[in-house]
């Protein structure tokens, strides 16, 4: 599980976000690549197809499998905005620090937050990928098979909001 410590270091600090990236490139954990939109297109079809899963399994009570299901959605999401930047990643943090470096934004003005709104991710968009992931871990790592209707249903409104919003940012760039 990250931590938010962790998590926060990733954010505020430019010199360890970018020498983690050049760690994983190096690893080849990230590896640069040409853009190719049926890649895209493919992670955001099955970030889709994990959001219908999870409806269905809401229904069913498999609540443990649906917190799964989030986290995988809005992955295959993050999967499919790096892609538009040439990256492709073999891991979550490494993915997670692509979309950081690439994505999110400090210390812009309240009007380019306005107009910029639908294009870059802000800090809650990274904080529910990163609990999305926690909690993946939990469900499915734990011996915990008891998990509320109400959280699950929550994590899946905010999965569908945070793939929007990356289709929202893709589609800008003409490659869905």
């Amino acid at each position: 599980m990250m931590k938010e410590y962790d998590f926060n270091k990733l954010i505020e600090k430019k010199e360890v976000l970018k020498d983690k990236i050049d760690e994983f490139t190096k690893k080849e954990i990230l590896v640069l690549q040409p853009v190719v939109a049926d890649e895209i297109k493919g992670h955001i079809a099955k970030a889709e197809n994990n959001l219908v899963f999870v409806k269905d399994n809401i229904k069913l009570g498999h609540f443990d499998w649906c917190i799964s299901g989030c986290y995988y959605a809005s992955y295959h999401a993050v999967l499919a905005m790096i892609m538009t930047k040439g990256y492709s990643s073999k891991s979550h943090l490494a993915t997670l620090c692509v979309l950081i470096k690439e994505f999110y934004k400090k210390g812009i003005e309240k009007e380019d937050v306005e107009m910029l709104d639908s294009l870059f991710l802000d800090h809650q968009d990274l904080i529910f990928y990163v609990e999305s992931k926690n909690k993946r871990e939990d469900a499915t790592y734990s011996s915990n098979r008891i998990y509320d209707k109400r959280l699950v249903e929550e994590l899946r409104i905010k999965a569908i909001v945070f793939i929007d919003k990356a289709k929202q940012i893709i589609n800008r760039q003409n490659l869905i």
